[in-house]
């Protein structure tokens, strides 16, 4: 998203953390610009039952947490690193500095997050009014857009339990459901991992 030499020069620090590390709690105000070095994070809510439901994963290059900081709202959700990963964190007010500078990078922004947008308007609506094999496909469509994979089969990132928590659904009927739509010929699964065609 932002090169790492105007990172650098707008002060943000490269911090190393371990897998599983909290980055953020939900509630909590907005204070940094965050960007993914190298690794991944996961962005998620959690009801009051401890259950997971995941709004986005991030990797290299991409940053996340941004909304609250352009809203002045807390964060919805919860960012923890997925694998042993680095963060470039930057203050609040060196990235609005960074932007108003950059008027490319303000504009690929707006971008992303329309994107965003239009993501979670799908999700609300598969959640809402769709079966689990529709909801699922539809997640996985869209992974595969994002990755840029639209024209080649597409090895699924993610485990059934992290397509489970993006989709509202059990990891159950997750593996069920993935089961049937392989034995439907309508994705494949090579050594445990799911490939759309």
């Amino acid at each position: 998203m932002i090169p790492e030499n105007l990172l650098e020069e707008y002060n943000a620090r490269i911090v190393n953390l371990p897998k599983d590390t909290i980055i953020f709690n939900q509630g909590k105000p907005a204070y940094y610009y965050f960007q993914v070095i190298h690794g991944e994070v996961k962005m998620a809510h959690y009801n009051e039952d401890g259950q997971e439901f995941i709004q986005g994963i991030f990797n290299n290059g991409m940053s996340f947490g941004e909304p609250a900081l352009f809203g002045e709202f807390t964060y919805p959700c919860s960012a923890v690193t997925i694998k042993d990963t680095s963060i470039a964190k930057m203050r609040s007010d060196d990235f609005f500095k960074l932007l108003e500078n950059n008027f490319e990078i303000h504009k690929n922004f707006n971008r992303v997050l329309s994107k965003r947008l239009r993501y979670k308007g799908i999700i609300l609506n598969e959640i809402s009014s769709y079966p689990a094999a529709h909801r699922i496909q539809t997640v996985l469509k869209y992974l595969r857009n994002k990755y840029g994979c639209e024209k080649e089969p597409f090895e699924v990132p993610f485990t059934r339990q992290q397509i489970a928590d993006m989709t509202g659904l059990r990891v159950e009927t997750v593996i069920k459901t993935i089961k049937q739509l392989s034995q439907k010929d309508e994705l494949n699964i090579q050594d445990h991992k799911v490939v759309l065609k």
